[in-house]
């Protein structure tokens, strides 16, 4: 069903989305020709909700989303995702590419990478993106490794904590875990349309987000800074954060697991640096022959 919306007493953000949803829902429904009564058929959804969720007024279920989403020939994640709508010409290519047999897939890729991936590959080799869990070395290396190339250093985390003003803990507080990872793909796509030339130390958990680890992906070379459970957290406390004292073995156990849960995302990184039982110099050294290697 659709209830009524009161955009005044909705939590942050959600007005706004539903407001951008309503207005998604309207061009899609206008770029097909179809009246509200139409699709109200179609789909079997109440013109008198369909206007209320095209003016952003309406909390439709998933359920009856669906439905509209059928009616229009549209995939229900189109309807939904919370990012700017693609560009029209994305869009189409996205549905050309759909319809094309695995075979021809595998040929449009060739493709496109002929064109394409030449160029893609020098602007990506020019941004170096370092992954890995905290105590990784990611800012330590980072910093060594941007002043041997003698391009800026930026961590992504600080760039969330500028944006809103406040310390990472309190980001999570005070806006959520949702509210941070928004931030943190709108910091990395501002520092890669700002900077051509860069070192990028990525937060530790920015593999687990699809869009923002894509984007890196493709507008970086990535190298993931490996070490044992047991060498992350040694380095974590001896930054001074003795949080993981109080309960060292199930605090071992959560790394392990983390760990355990991202290794096949951090595995697809460009290069992998091992920094196990090495020291700084060591590790930039490894570090600097895996992005000289790349050149």
């Amino acid at each position: 069903m659709v209830t009524n919306y009161n955009a005044q007493e909705a939590p942050d953000g959600d007005a706004d989305y539903l407001r951008r949803l309503g207005e998604r829902i309207r061009e899609a429904r206008l770029r097909r020709g179809m009246t509200r009564r139409i699709l109200a058929h179609d789909s079997r959804v109440s013109e008198r909700y369909l206007a209320q969720l095209e003016g952003g007024q309406g909390n439709i279920s998933i359920a009856l989303l669906r439905r509209v989403a059928q009616a229009m020939g549209l995939p229900l994640a189109d309807l939904v995702r919370d990012e700017p709508d693609r560009p029209i010409e994305l869009t189409l290519l996205i549905e050309t590419l759909s319809r094309l047999a695995p075979g021809e897939l595998d040929e449009a890729r060739r493709l496109i990478g002929s064109a394409f991936g030449d160029r893609t590959a020098r602007d990506r080799r020019q941004r170096i993106a370092l992954i890995g869990l905290r105590g990784a070395g990611k800012s330590t290396l980072g910093a060594g490794l941007a002043a041997a190339l003698d391009v800026p250093f930026i961590e992504l985390d600080r760039e969330v904590e500028q944006a809103f003003g406040t310390s990472l803990g309190e980001v999570f507080d005070l806006y959520g875990q949702a509210a941070y990872r928004r931030a943190e793909r709108d910091a990395l796509a501002a520092v890669v349309a700002r900077y051509d030339r860069a070192v990028i130390a990525a937060g530790g958990s920015i593999v687990a987000e699809a869009a923002t680890y894509d984007l890196l992906l493709s507008c970086c070379f990535t190298v993931w800074l490996k070490a044992a459970p047991e060498e992350h957290m040694a380095r974590v406390q001896a930054q001074g954060d003795l949080r993981p004292m109080a309960a060292s073995a199930a605090a071992m156990a959560d790394l392990r697991r983390i760990l355990a849960g991202r290794e096949a995302l951090y595995a697809r990184a460009d290069a992998t640096v091992d920094t196990a039982g090495v020291g700084v110099a060591e590790g930039l050294r490894r570090l600097k022959e895996a992005v000289g290697a790349a050149a």
